[in-house]
Order: structure tokens, then sequence, then C-alpha cells
């Protein structure tokens, strides 16, 4: 029986694709017996629900370094984020892997400025991480399902699966992802058990503290800031703080006209909720 040369290169990149993967699955394997891999939590009846998680941000809430700190080093130290400092301090941005973090206004909202918005704004730090979207270009694009998306809205990510590809990355228009150049083992100082340790060669990124939301607990990060600082809650609920804010203040997301329907808020102007 004849194959024709685009069928055999289909089947041949499955091939080559698989191959790739069963060396990273070989490799998490080794982490799962050392005990950094845990087995993935089920829920149970105190978990939180939704039918559409939402974030709503609102800066005007961290009035010291020491605020923006605190949600980080929660989000980073729960999750087992690697520090790739070196010893000046300094990061080598190739290395950087990061899940929530801070980005200028002029970077967060391009596209969305003027010139009579004040100096503050253009040059206030915004907390930025996967935007959890309602279309989100990084799951059609995974060719291992690695990337996908739950029902209640969260976009998730199997570091099990992931073979490394770089597909998601590239469709990401937020810059939501990091990928392992290194071992990133070495670089974590307290590891935490109840989380996975990634592996060289897979990416990662915020999952709305999915394994939290199970257990009937916020994510890290909420909980980490000042009050107000971070809301988390269902969008599709009438009756939500997030909802309510959505609905009668002015919020922004980020780059919308992409189609894309984050689901990260930020709050203009602060001021009380209303």
């Amino acid at each position: 029986m004849s194959m024709d040369r685009r069928k055999f290169l289909k089947i041949a990149g499955i091939s080559s694709i698989l191959g790739f993967g069963a060396s990273v699955a070989s490799a998490t394997h080794t982490i799962w017996q050392k005990g950094l891999y845990p087995p993935q939590v089920d829920k149970n009846k105190e978990a939180l629900t939704a039918k559409r998680w939402a974030m709503v941000v609102d800066m005007s809430k961290f009035k010291t370094e020491e605020d923006v700190k605190k949600v980080v080093s929660a989000c980073h130290q729960t999750h087992n984020v690697p520090d790739f400092r070196n010893p000046d301090d300094s990061v080598n941005r190739k290395d950087e892997i990061k899940w929530i973090w801070q980005a200028s206004y002029e970077r967060a909202f391009p596209g969305q400025d003027n010139k009579y918005m004040s100096e503050h704004m253009k040059e206030m730090p915004f907390f930025v991480l996967c935007n959890h979207c309602d279309n989100p270009p990084c799951v059609r694009v995974c060719p291992t399902k690695a990337t996908f998306k739950l029902a209640d809205g969260i976009t998730m990510q199997d570091m099990h699966r992931c073979i490394g590809c770089r597909f998601c990355m590239a469709a990401c228009p937020y810059g939501a992802r990091s990928f392992n150049w290194r071992d990133p083992l070495p670089f974590i100082k307290n590891v935490n058990k109840t989380y996975p340790a990634r592996t060289k060669g897979v990416v990662e990124k915020c999952t709305f503290c999915s394994e939290r939301l199970s257990e009937g607990k916020i994510p890290a990060c909420v909980e980490a800031a000042p009050q107000g600082g971070l809301l988390f809650g269902d969008m599709e609920d009438p009756n939500s703080e997030v909802r309510a804010i959505v609905s009668n203040k002015y919020t922004i997301r980020r780059k919308p006209d992409l189609g894309t329907g984050p689901a990260i808020y930020y709050l203009i102007g602060g001021g009380d909720h209303a």
C-alpha cells in the first residue's frame, strides 16, 4: 500500500513529538519518585466553585514595596517557582520564571494611553499574570493538550504533558508563560511538597491556584494582598464582589481588541468599591 509524502511527514512529525514527550515523562516520573510530585488533589465538599472565575486588580491598595513583594512571594513560594538570581542580585531575563509580576502601564495596556494621561499613571507598575481568557490562543496551538481550559474558565497547564515545544508561548499575546531552560530544582529554596516541581524543558504559568480552590482556599496572591488589592470571584454571579465592581466602576483589560476575553480586570482610579 502506498503512502503519499504529506501523510508520511505527518506521521513522522507525530512520532518525533511522542518520542520527545516520552523522555520528559520519564524525567517527571523520576521527580515524582523523589516526592516532589504529589498526587493531584481531589475536590472536596468545601471546594470553591464558580461558573467563571475572574480577578479584579486595584493597584491603589498597594502602598508599599513590601505589599507587592508579599503577593509575588506568596505565589512563587506556593508553586515552587525558581529564583534564578545571579550573585549580584541581577536576573537573566531568558531564564526568569514568573507567574505574577509587574509591568508599566505602557507595556501592560499598549494603545490604551493618551497624551493627557498623568505621568503617575504612565509610570505606575501593574500586576500582570495569565489572563485565563475566554478564547485562549494557547489552548488552540498546544499539540499535546498540556494547555487546556476548565469549565470554570481557568486555563490550566499540565507540566506532565508539556513537551517544551513553546507553541503556547508564541501564541500568548500577554507573555504570561515561562520556559524552564535550566533545571529549576536547585533554585527553589524551600520546596513545597504539596505542589509539583517542574523539570528542565517545560512551560509553566499561573493556574489561578486551582489546587487551592479544590481545597476551599482562595488564591495565594489574593490572600497575601492588602484588603481589596486583589479580588477573586465568580463573574457570572450577579451578587459577587468582582461582578459588582466591573458593573459599577471603570475597569480595563489587557489588549481587549484581540478578542481573547481576558478574565483579569483592572480598576482604574481606585476608590471605595461599590
